[in-house]
């Protein structure tokens, strides 16, 4: 078995050297969206990001969400570069085809570079995965009980009955904890719910349920309150990519 993802901070932790190494994915925290941007300097997200991811942030309201987005984007782009040497805004994306569908909807990617990665701007802090083989991120502020109650009306029958097994106060927190595992995997699997949450089960419980191949973890975001997440990741026995920069 592969190790677990380690959760690296931006701003605390070094950029990467170099590709990531095989086995599980490397996944950074974006704690405070805003303090990097002003960090980045006012311009910067207007010379490094493409024109579409321009328009994108433009149209989002209210203002924290547009700054949470510019953020992501940006820092997903410095990220990938320094893993693949290459200058943020030389960096282009890809979709794949939808497994279910056959769309060009599916997993982004780099073109061409074999690095997988996966962003969560959502409801809770920024995370974002990088790893040799496919892999998805989420993380989501825990809710209060209605809202627990309303999300858990969309999960598998198997995890409803594993929530209501649960004392009421710490249902918000493992309902949420049951949501990002599943963002996470389908996420990593390049669907999304197409076919419906209920359609998934990865388990309300302390350990998440294996999917074949995928392995799902939750992840530590020390520092960050009322907020989980959760790493998936296609485990596989040999790497695909010699690693510049890290005695590749």
């Amino acid at each position: 078995m592969s190790r677990a993802p380690a959760v690296r901070t931006v701003g605390r932790d070094p950029l990467p050297d170099g590709a990531p190494p095989p086995g599980a994915p490397e996944v950074w925290l974006l704690p405070d969206a805003a303090g990097y941007l002003r960090a980045r300097g006012p311009d910067t997200a207007a010379a490094v990001l493409a024109a579409a991811e321009r328009r994108r942030a433009a149209a989002l309201r209210p203002a924290p969400a547009r700054t949470r987005y510019t953020a992501a984007h940006l820092l997903l782009r410095e990220l990938l570069g320094a893993y693949l040497g290459r200058a943020p805004a030389a960096v282009t994306f890809v979709r794949e085809r939808c497994p279910h569908c056959g769309a060009p909807h599916g997993r982004p990617l780099v073109v061409d570079a074999p690095l997988y990665f996966s962003l969560s701007r959502g409801g809770g802090p920024v995370l974002l995965a990088f790893g040799d083989a496919p892999v998805g991120v989420d993380a989501a502020a825990v809710p209060s009980a209605s809202g627990a109650a309303e999300v858990a009306r969309l999960l598998h029958p198997g995890e409803r009955a594993e929530l209501a097994a649960l004392p009421a106060a710490e249902r918000p927190t493992a309902c949420v904890r049951c949501w990002t595992r599943k963002e996470a995997y389908l996420k990593g699997v390049g669907t999304g719910f197409v076919s419906g949450p209920a359609e998934v089960w990865m388990g309300a419980g302390p350990e998440p349920v294996r999917s074949g191949p995928w392995r799902v973890v939750d992840l530590p975001l020390g520092g960050v309150p009322a907020a989980v997440a959760a790493c998936a990741y296609r485990e596989r026995a040999v790497s695909r990519w010699r690693r510049p920069g890290r005695g590749g």
